[in-house]
């Protein structure tokens, strides 16, 4: 026979704002029941996402760092990769941090259950549990937080030679020559990973460009360094073929002059974008609206067209991050306790962990002049920062966006090892409405990376300390 409860609040979806989310709310008081198909909270960022990713990232990092290790007179001798342990470690990482979750959904006295949820109605949802059975649960208020999935070529379906980013983060073996279809972050990320554990890898990108939309001063110094290590980059290029062999795989490739050509790789990673998961939920029995893009409509409380249904994270929209989610889903609840909050974020970050790192928050310069502003852009070359050149990293920028008149920073971007820790000062700018002045007057540590922040402000008021710029 069918179980049956309550919740004041149902959170479907245990990524990192189906969890904050959760958390916030039983914080307030509230008896809330989080479900989802895995056996702890995370979500794909923790168990096939962003957390393994950045494991596996900084297992690169090391052995990059390793090599370029020769030019300062230090030199090791080949990496000896021990596969089993590497996947051993990145596993580990995971279970750490979804086991502690599970802990502190045990403090909070969440109800926790692993299963799949439906609705059945708008205010009650059937859950067919993973150990078994099934339940009925009403609800005055839910928080939708499915997140998202890769999105597949049709012409290229999953095997074992034919990867996404998902079975990529497998490491099942390292390919002695690899195609990742996707200029993209993804794509990016995990050819990074591959690469540096041996991999020739290759990329092949639909646009003009990697990495399309991100501003172009950053992507060029990137684009250099990674010309360099990977083995071919096909710009303005499409995939029109794609077949197994029996010792590989076999691409066709169309290249700008309309020209076919072919090409064999031992495995090939497709990594062209995420779709929002919003199907099999059983969103027809309630009154939540999709979009033309596949995401839940939803307002600035983020509550759907079902007026006891909110949405948040990837199904809501982009950018999809997870750190956007969890400010998501923490808005959600204030706005279902108070009825008055809202997500009104100036800036939200975001960041590529390729090498170097790429990331920016707030309005790009491209934005701000298609929004017409006067703005001033200011530009600090790593070149001229002492911390970078004693890493032996000078291959990076930093970008202030300003208002000309105002000085009000608009915007801050950056290219360079590390400066995915560095970006959050500029959110922090942009948020509080402060001018280049402010960054300029803060005193920054010497020697480090964050003085370019400093040092690009200062340049507003003409004059930067260890940057000269001719006027006139």
């Amino acid at each position: 026979m069918e179980e049956t409860s309550a919740a004041h609040l149902l959170v479907i979806g245990a990524g990192p704002g189906g969890y904050a989310a959760a958390f916030l709310a039983a914080d307030l008081g509230l008896q809330v029941t989080l479900i989802d198909q895995e056996k702890n909270p995370g979500g794909v960022c923790l168990f096939r996402g962003c957390i393994p990713s950045k494991a596996l990232l900084h297992a690169a990092k090391i052995i990059t760092h390793a090599k370029d290790a020769k030019e300062l007179g230090i030199e090791f001798g080949s990496p000896k990769i021990d596969l089993d342990k590497v996947r051993g470690w990145k596993n580990s990482v995971v279970l750490k941090l979804t086991s502690g979750l599970g802990q502190l959904c045990t403090m909070r006295k969440i109800r926790f259950i692993q299963g799949k949820a439906e609705f059945l109605d708008p205010r009650a949802v059937k859950i067919e549990k993973a150990e078994g059975g099934s339940e009925r649960i009403s609800f005055d208020h839910a928080v939708l937080a499915t997140g998202s999935k890769p999105v597949s070529l049709p012409f290229a379906p999953l095997s074992k030679r034919i990867m996404d980013s998902t079975s990529a983060l497998d490491i099942e073996n390292i390919p002695q020559k690899l195609l990742v279809i996707g200029g993209g972050y993804i794509g990016l990320e995990l050819a990074t990973v591959y690469n540096a554990l041996g991999s020739k890898t290759s990329v092949v990108e639909l646009t003009p460009n990697l990495l399309p939309g991100i501003d172009s001063d950053l992507v060029d110094i990137l684009k250099k360094r990674l010309f360099r290590s990977f083995e071919n980059i096909l710009l303005n290029t499409k995939v029109v073929k794609v077949g197994e062999k029996a010792q590989g795989v076999s691409v066709t490739f169309e290249g700008p002059d309309k020209k076919s050509s072919t090409q064999d790789f031992e495995k090939v990673l497709v990594a062209v974008g995420r779709k929002p998961y919003c199907k099999d939920l059983g969103l027809e029995h309630t009154g939540v609206k999709i979009t033309q893009e596949g995401f839940v409509q939803v307002n600035e409380k983020r509550q759907s067209a079902d007026p006891g249904i909110y949405a948040i994270g990837d199904i809501a929209g982009q950018p999809m991050l997870a750190h956007k989610a969890s400010h998501e889903g923490m808005a959600a609840v204030r706005a279902i306790v108070s009825g008055k909050d809202g997500f009104y974020p100036k800036a939200i970050p975001a960041v590529v962990f390729t090498d170097p790192e790429i990331a920016w928050c707030g309005l790009t310069e491209k934005e701000a002049k298609e929004q017409g502003r006067d703005i001033k852009v200011l530009k600090f070359p790593w070149a001229a920062s002492g911390r970078a050149v004693t890493l032996n990293r000078i291959d990076g920028l930093t970008k202030v966006v300003a208002d000309s008149k105002s000085g009000r920073v608009l915007g801050v971007a950056m290219v360079g090892d590390g400066c995915a820790e560095l970006i959050s000062e500029g959110v922090l700018a942009v948020e509080m409405g402060s001018v280049a002045d402010d960054l300029a007057l803060s005193i920054h540590p010497h020697p480090t990376l964050s003085e370019t922040v400093m040092e690009a402000a200062e340049i507003f008021s003409g004059q930067s300390t260890h940057f000269y710029k001719p006027k006139g």
